[in-house]
């Protein structure tokens, strides 16, 4: 039982107030940065995932020939034996204006009709995405093909620029797991001490009880009541605080709907996560402050 029952007369050998010492407020402070991590780690991982399921099978071929009628000649000629091929899952030529309005972003217009945009010689681009999980033979397939519709493209797989990114968000993740990690040690740390603490500011109440005939079990479940629940109220506050940032932060983010930003998400399993932190760190504390308890009261005896 994370927090055990104790007979109301027995409860009043210790003192009853709530949020009254440091440790429910240094609880709360890890509690809110183990949250605040998690819901990180989770965003992180879900985004680098997100980046390599999308690159994994993706190249894009660049048409440079310099005359834009046999550009789109070549690019259409490649889209159409691309989309025939058995390796090929799909084709898509890009349109000029998506190239313009990508463009746009960069020089800082994001009219149609800019003439400094409709004046830059832009390449032909065609995406191909790959059918299955092999990438060597369908890329020198591929080869072959673009060498006969389009001499002189460059073949580009977005494994290669995207994929050192989706390196170092998974990095990222990992990073804010072990944090997490961290804080929860610290918080075992927090709560050894308020133990240990406790034995010593009620030790002559420990004797008393002694005296009477009370083992340690009945003992620790004396201590481990309060520190649970100094420990729960200290998770609950942090907890909240955590989840109004949280919020604030993913009513920001809904606005954000382009680049990178747009696949970080803690979907279903990420909230659920969230949701079982509070409660685990509640067990972990009443089991962490009744296993130091059983300990010490075996050395005062």
């Amino acid at each position: 039982m994370i927090i055990p029952r104790v007979p109301v007369q027995h409860r009043r050998l210790l003192p009853d107030h709530r949020l009254s010492g440091p440790t429910p407020w240094v609880i709360a402070i890890l509690m809110m940065l183990t949250l605040l991590a998690a819901a990180a780690g989770v965003g992180l991982a879900r985004s680098a995932n997100a980046i390599g399921d999308a690159i994994a099978g993706r190249v894009t071929v660049q048409i440079v020939t310099a005359n834009p009628v046999t550009r789109a000649q070549q690019a259409a000629a490649l889209r159409r034996a691309a989309a025939a091929q058995p390796f090929v899952l799909s084709a898509r030529s890009v349109e000029p204006e998506e190239l313009q309005a990508t463009l746009g972003q960069w020089f800082g217009s994001t009219e149609g009709d800019d003439p400094v945009l409709k004046s830059l010689p832009l390449p032909a681009l065609v995406d191909i995405d790959f059918v299955g999980e092999d990438r060597a033979g369908p890329m020198r397939a591929l080869r072959t093909l673009v060498a006969r519709e389009a001499p002189g493209a460059r073949i580009i797989p977005h494994a290669e620029w995207l994929g050192p990114v989706a390196r170092l968000i998974r990095s990222l993740a990992w990073i804010a797991g072990g944090m997490v990690v961290l804080m929860a040690l610290a918080s075992a740390a927090v709560v050894i001490m308020t133990a240990r603490a406790a034995l010593g500011t009620h030790y002559a109440t420990i004797e008393m009880l002694h005296l009477i005939g009370a083992t340690d079990r009945q003992i620790t479940r004396l201590f481990q009541r309060r520190i649970a629940i100094d420990t729960a109220y200290g998770i609950l506050l942090g907890s909240l605080v955590a989840a109004a940032i949280l919020l604030l932060i993913g009513w920001q983010w809904s606005g954000v709907t382009s680049g990178l930003a747009t696949t970080a998400s803690l979907g279903p399993g990420g909230w659920a996560l969230l949701l079982a932190l509070p409660l685990l760190a509640i067990a972990l504390a009443a089991l962490t402050a009744r296993q130091t308890l059983l300990a010490a009261l075996k050395k005062i005896l």
